[in-house]
């Protein structure tokens, strides 16, 4: 059997040792604010795997990371969010002269009784995973360093009953003004998406023309996801962004579009049909179609004729 390749890192502790670091402050949370002498890079070759969500912010610094099985681009710096038990490949950085970098680790335990503990695995942005980095303005790159200024007096001077309740509140803050960014960040790369959507088109069109259907079924988000290298949560947001529908939502427009040709333009049965577009049932297909059109594939075909 092959070796894995993996490491699998279970505490902060782990993480500071590995990187000459003194020893975090508390067992399930901890910001480092990287020292010039310190390269945030791994020691060892092969991916790491840690049980902690890990946001970067760096300014100064460009470079890519594996992530999953694609590259996570820094371009210049900006902000990286990584869930827990996501796999992180070989870093590698290129420094501007003048450069700096936070990362803050926080175990899912430390936000347990707290709201956030359920709220944060609905940001989608922990699911990224190619070109995705949130890129920020020099306004934006203020106002998160000065919250992780705030986390990171927080951990170091101030620790008592209170303290725990401060820093949730400061990484919900942190997350909402991230949230804020990569809305912002949509409206600002319009065009970068708009190439994306087309070719998001222009795989839905090859995939329902091609008979692919046939075999492999109705498309996915997941599919479509995986041929354009992006997360299905980047792909959702991109296409609510641009469209004001996700892309589940997207999809089954196509699906009917095509239906609607084929109905109008063929002989062929509706299950004929069904079946074309990869539905194993009729009866899904119908359904479909009249919850999208108010008609029935038949009436459909009555009222065009």
């Amino acid at each position: 059997m092959k070796k894995s390749n993996t490491i699998n890192i279970r505490s902060l502790s782990e993480i500071h040792r590995d990187h000459d670091l003194p020893a975090p402050q508390h067992p399930l949370i901890s910001l480092i604010n990287w020292p010039k002498n310190r390269i945030p890079e791994n020691k060892f070759e092969g991916s790491v795997l840690s049980n902690f969500y890990r946001i970067s912010f760096g300014i100064g610094l460009s470079g890519l990371s594996k992530y999953g099985q694609c590259h996570y681009d820094y371009a210049e710096g900006g902000m990286t969010f990584i869930a827990p038990n996501q796999i992180i490949g070989k870093c590698s950085y290129e420094f501007a002269e003048e450069w700096s970098m936070y990362t803050l680790l926080v175990h899912p335990d430390f936000l347990l009784t707290y709201p956030l503990a359920k709220k944060i695995k609905q940001y989608g942005f922990f699911s990224y995973n190619t070109n995705e980095a949130l890129h920020l303005s020099e306004k934006e790159k203020i106002t998160i360093a000065t919250i992780l200024k705030e986390i990171e007096d927080e951990l170091n001077n101030r620790i008592d009953d209170l303290s725990q309740d401060v820093i949730v509140s400061q990484i919900e803050l942190l997350l909402t003004y991230a949230n804020r960014f990569y809305k912002r960040q949509f409206i600002t790369r319009k065009a970068i998406n708009s190439n994306l959507l087309q070719e998001l088109e222009d795989i839905l069109d090859n995939y329902l023309s091609s008979g692919r259907t046939l075999n492999e079924g109705t498309i996915t988000v997941q599919f479509l996801a995986d041929k354009m290298n992006v997360s299905p949560s980047y792909l959702s947001d991109m296409v609510r962004s641009l469209t004001g529908q996700n892309a589940l939502t997207f999809i089954h427009q196509k699906v009917i579009e095509a239906a609607k040709e084929k109905l109008s333009t063929t002989t062929l049965s509706v299950s004929e049909i069904a079946y074309e577009l990869g539905f194993g049932h009729p009866s899904s297909f119908t359904k479909l179609f009249k919850a999208k059109t108010n008609l029935s594939p038949l009436d459909f075909r009555k009222s065009f004729n």
